[in-house]
């Protein structure tokens, strides 16, 4: 896989290294990000408070079912409450997924209400995996605020998220109907791949080199299997066929990739104050994202350089004292072989591929201008 290298290229930082208004490099320039501030942008903002609002009344009785006190650190962790248990109105997350599920229900011909069953597994199914991550990974914040197991300790993140995961089954399987059963069938091996991508993103960061073809396929485990459940769920619950429902889930697998290639970007050129998450994020967890990979299989002075210092990184015993110069200088090199730009033009591919996907689908054409607003939306995040 050929590495398109920059030429002179340099992070934009501050005097302590954090990003200076870093944009998303992933559609500066394109006619995705022209759009962005239009009309485009504000109907897909309304598709995604649907699937808030409608699914979240079913998403509160899920979790009410649980025993104390994981219900109450579920709801801390939804955004629902503060840690002394006071209600609040913390930002629970894009519900890209929900909105995808209730479309999806819509693509088959059928109302949107019949996907919520499957919009609510699948947000359960995805915030199982935050909360293991999240411990997993030793990240301390999600959306601005600390992440559960900070605040209620590890043996809760862990009882919590498997919870999640056993509601997600049971909301499904509790319709009583075959097309519930070929929904719960989806969303199991979704969370299979999903644990698989985890499983790997993990060993990657013990190894020294991580090939672009490996980090697709975990990315495409971790983040692209459960995007394609979530578009081909509301479908299935619908009375979809199996061909129009796998051609959903190419649309959803693609559109994970794109959306994973802008989380890794995010991840070390992310405003801090829009992702939520430290500067240099993913750097300072020592992860084998996409435009690592990319810098390193790319060649020349700037990859054997950031070669060099990773693997030093590596048998580090004070890579936790690192300062933000350090981390922006390995940015820099990052930038300068070639690996934002080419992550970027990855996820303007993967989201053409998604697009694409759509034109197999006997769907209303308003759906189709939707899923692909949905795809538009996913490529010019700041956040």
């Amino acid at each position: 896989m050929t590495i398109i290298s920059t030429t002179g290229a340099a992070a934009r930082t501050g005097n302590r290294g954090e990003p200076v208004n870093p944009g998303n490099p992933a559609v500066e320039n394109t006619e995705a990000g022209k759009g962005a501030a239009g009309t485009g942008t504000a109907d897909t903002l309304a598709l995604l408070e649907r699937g808030r609002t409608l699914s979240a009344p079913v998403l509160r009785e899920a979790v009410a079912r649980l025993a104390a006190p994981m219900d109450t650190v579920a709801a801390y962790h939804f955004g629902w409450i503060d840690a002394q248990g006071n209600p609040t109105d913390a930002d629970s997350g894009k519900a890209v997924r929900p909105a995808l599920a209730l479309l999806s229900a819509e693509a088959a011909g059928a109302p949107a209400e019949v996907g919520i069953p499957g919009a609510v597994a699948v947000e359960l199914v995805h915030n199982f995996s935050l909360l293991h991550d999240d411990l997993m990974d030793g990240d301390e914040q999600r959306r601005h605020r600390d992440t559960v197991w900070k605040v209620h300790g590890p043996a809760q993140a862990i009882l919590v998220g498997d919870a999640l995961f056993a509601l997600a089954n049971e909301l499904l399987l509790e319709l009583g109907t075959v097309e519930a059963g070929r929904a719960t069938r989806r969303l199991t091996t979704a969370t299979r791949k999903l644990i698989d991508g985890q499983a790997q993103d993990i060993s990657y960061e013990h190894r020294e080199r991580v090939s672009v073809e490996e980090c697709l396929e975990m990315e495409g485990n971790k983040t692209g299997a459960l995007l394609a459940c979530a578009i081909s769920i509301g479908a299935v619950l619908g009375g979809a066929d199996d061909r129009t429902a796998d051609k959903l889930e190419e649309y959803g697998y693609h559109l994970g990739l794109a959306f994973q290639a802008v989380d890794d970007l995010l991840g070390i050129w992310g405003d801090p104050e829009s992702t939520g998450k430290q500067t240099w994020s993913d750097l300072r967890q020592r992860k084998k994202s996409l435009p690592v990979v990319a810098a390193l299989a790319a060649g020349g002075p700037a990859a054997e350089e950031l070669g060099e210092l990773l693997a030093a990184d590596a048998k580090s015993n004070d890579f936790e004292n690192f300062s933000e110069e350090e981390f922006a200088a390995r940015a820099a090199l990052i930038e300068a072989a070639g690996g934002r730009a080419w992550t970027a033009e990855e996820a303007r591919r993967q989201h053409a591929i998604a697009i694409a996907a759509l034109d197999d689908i006997d769907m209303p054409h308003k759906v189709r201008e939707q899923l692909v607003a949905l795809a538009d939306f996913v490529v010019v995040r700041k956040k």
